[in-house]
């Protein structure tokens, strides 16, 4: 049987058709021009995954790829009714990719991977082994990565780094695709952007149980790697958007205000400058008064934004309270 569900990312998601009961593994995979990877892809999970002792599903989520990638998919899934194939009409990116696949996921716990063949299906018995030992979720460790050193090693390093220091949450290797999760707490964190790779320090907010597992890499074998130094502003915005959620979700406006207080100081500074020449000489210097002008404008516009993240946050998805109930009905 194939299941194949078409939609744009904006779409909302409707759930399978089909017995929920009892589904205790799903494997999320997203993909894009992977048309090589696919045959390999899922004979190695197939391999691993039927000596599980449970029922299992695999769903490829083919990221509006743009050579052969979803009709292998398919003729796979056609011969197999353990895989399902998501397909979206563009390609909008990892994270939404990922996002689809863990909603229409069945299973009491997720694993998600690449699906390049860098990744080893081998380590999802590993991290569902410590996933066992009462934690929420395992992060993949690529130790031994095996990529180039300058455009691909370099940043992700100093990303992780970075990512650490501001979040709070110290993961080695935040890019890993290769995690295992609860299902009832991957579900209820709200992924756009590349916020894939933030799923940790998200979960968080939750009181999530995080733990690390070293996992093994491979070089690629088939295609180009899609991505290089061009993700890195993306990935430094979002860095900003969930230091504000971890440290500042419930709060917003003092996130914002915090921010303004260095352009309220130089305001200031501009405009004392420009009244005591205008007290001494007679002269206004109207480049530093409007200079105090402007830098007045930056905290008025920060905190108007702070105002409306406060309402944002009391009608949206990220609220404290709620994440928080998921670890009170864990421990209840």
């Amino acid at each position: 049987m194939c299941v194949v569900l078409q939609y744009r990312a904006t779409d909302e998601l409707r759930r399978r058709p089909g017995d929920d009961r009892d589904m205790e593994l799903s494997v999320v995979i997203p993909l894009y021009n992977e048309e090589d990877s696919i045959g390999p892809l899922y004979s190695a999970l197939i391999n691993v995954l039927d000596d599980f002792d449970g029922r299992f599903e695999i769903l490829f989520v083919d990221d509006g790829s743009s050579d052969a990638t979803f009709v292998n998919a398919c003729e796979l899934a056609l011969a197999d009714p353990r895989l399902s194939v998501v397909k979206f009409r563009g390609n909008f990116g990892q994270t939404p990719a990922m996002a689809a696949g863990i909603d229409l996921a069945r299973g009491e716990v997720i694993v998600t991977m690449d699906g390049d063949l860098q990744n080893d299906p081998l380590d999802i018995p590993r991290l569902l082994a410590r996933l066992e030992e009462g934690y929420d979720i395992v992060v993949g460790w690529r130790h031994d990565r095996q990529d180039k050193f300058l455009t691909r090693k370099v940043p992700s390093m100093v990303a992780n780094w970075l990512i650490g220091k501001v979040t709070g949450v110290p993961i080695r290797d935040n890019g890993c695709s290769l995690k295992a999760y609860r299902a009832s707490v991957i579900k209820e964190i709200p992924l756009y952007s590349e916020m894939h790779r933030f799923i940790p320090a998200m979960a968080s907010l939750a009181g999530a149980r995080i733990a690390e597992l070293k996992v093994r890499h491979h070089p690629r074998r088939f295609g180009e790697s899609k991505y290089g130094l061009s993700r890195i502003y993306k990935v430094l915005l979002d860095i900003l958007v969930v230091k504000t959620l971890v440290s500042f979700s419930s709060r917003p406006l003092i996130w914002f205000g915090v921010l303004a207080i260095p352009f309220v100081v130089l305001s200031a500074s501009c405009l004392v400058v420009s009244i005591q020449g205008l007290v001494s000489d007679g002269r206004l210097s109207i480049p530093i008064a409007g200079t105090g002008v402007l830098f007045a404008v930056i905290p008025i516009v920060l905190l108007l934004g702070g105002a409306l993240a406060e309402l944002v946050y009391a009608a949206g998805d990220v609220r404290t309270h709620k994440l928080a109930e998921l670890t009170i009905e864990k421990q209840s």
